[in-house]
């Protein structure tokens, strides 16, 4: 049975923000995980941190857990295509990985002409431009409408400005950013993971509209998929039983990922710059709520919520390893 609002409601002064004793400092802090090094791995803790806009904004309780452990279920069903890095979860927050060196590019694969921020093709054709990403496209596409093959659109990581700078898939080779045979990889695996997301995510009554994937290489080479999968964090979804018709009426379809998120600060008169409003509780609670849901419907299963607080478990785990 899916949690309750009340029940949320309950947990959220525990929402895991991660390990606060000075016993075990992480040895990097992103947004969301922290990672602890340890010879040729790495343990990444997911914390239930929310950030959007470049920054953290709050906490979402299960978030963590929900995007670990749909991350294991996608790498799970996704070796036949390519490598992943992930060799164990000892804890519903916690990852251990192979050590790779991630490639210096963010490999983001669309299905559909939309987004509203700087680098989103619907952003990009609205303002006028028809050739995007090394991309011609037609005039008289609307927004949300679905392309006739999914595309490959790279960004840079951060960049000179600190945002993610748009690139061609032929500017990736240009710039020496990745070799020539091994982008050829990159793309070849990137199509074909969406194309399973999208057939998995339709089963599960969801739209898997676009992506971002992270590769990185072994000691030896070894081309593997790394970071995250198919989760709300790193993927936007929409419901598939109401597209057709949102669609025909103009209007924008549900989605089923943190852009509601962003929605709400939106509506706010926020959209990035300056002090953003303060992080409010039921947000948070709603938050988690989709969490929840999106990993249900993707995976077929029932989410089990861990135990909190979370801090007693994961360090735990983090002692086993």
């Amino acid at each position: 049975m899916r949690l309750t609002e009340a029940e949320i409601r309950r947990v959220l002064p525990h929402a895991f923000a991660g390990i606060s004793d000075p016993a075990y400092p992480p040895d990097m802090r992103g947004k969301v995980r922290d990672i602890y090094l340890r010879p040729g791995r790495r343990i990444l803790v997911t914390t239930d941190r929310l950030s959007a806009f470049d920054r953290v904004l709050g906490l979402v309780p299960y978030k963590g857990q929900v995007l670990n452990q749909l991350s294991a279920f996608w790498f799970e069903r996704t070796r036949d295509i390519i490598p992943n890095h992930m060799l164990a979860c000892p804890d519903p927050n916690v990852m251990v990985v192979r050590e790779c060196q991630a490639l210096p590019v963010e490999v983001i694969v669309r299905g559909y002409i939309t987004g509203v921020t700087q680098t989103a093709l619907w952003y990009r054709y609205s303002q006028g431009e028809r050739h995007i990403y090394g991309y011609t496209f037609p005039e008289g596409l609307r927004k949300n409408q679905p392309l006739p093959e999914p595309i490959i659109t790279p960004t840079t990581k951060g960049g000179p400005t600190g945002h993610d700078e748009r690139l061609t898939c032929q500017e990736v080779v240009e710039r020496r950013l990745v070799a020539p045979a091994v982008w050829e990889q990159v793309q070849t695996a990137a199509i074909a993971l969406f194309r399973r997301g999208q057939e998995m995510a339709r089963r599960g009554g969801l739209i898997l509209v676009d992506t971002k994937y992270e590769f990185g290489l072994t000691e030896d080479g070894q081309l593997m998929l790394i970071d995250e999968i198919h989760t709300p964090d790193s993927s936007r979804f929409w419901r598939a039983d109401t597209y057709e018709a949102r669609f025909a009426a103009g209007e924008e379809p549900d989605n089923f990922d943190k852009e509601f998120v962003r929605l709400w600060y939106a509506e706010r008169g926020y959209r990035g710059d300056g002090e953003p409003p303060a992080w409010d509780a039921n947000l948070a609670v709603l938050a988690s709520l989709r969490y929840i849901q999106v990993y249900e419907m993707l995976t077929g299963m029932e989410f089990v919520p861990a135990e909190y607080p979370a801090e007693p478990r994961v360090i735990n785990a983090l002692r086993e390893l």
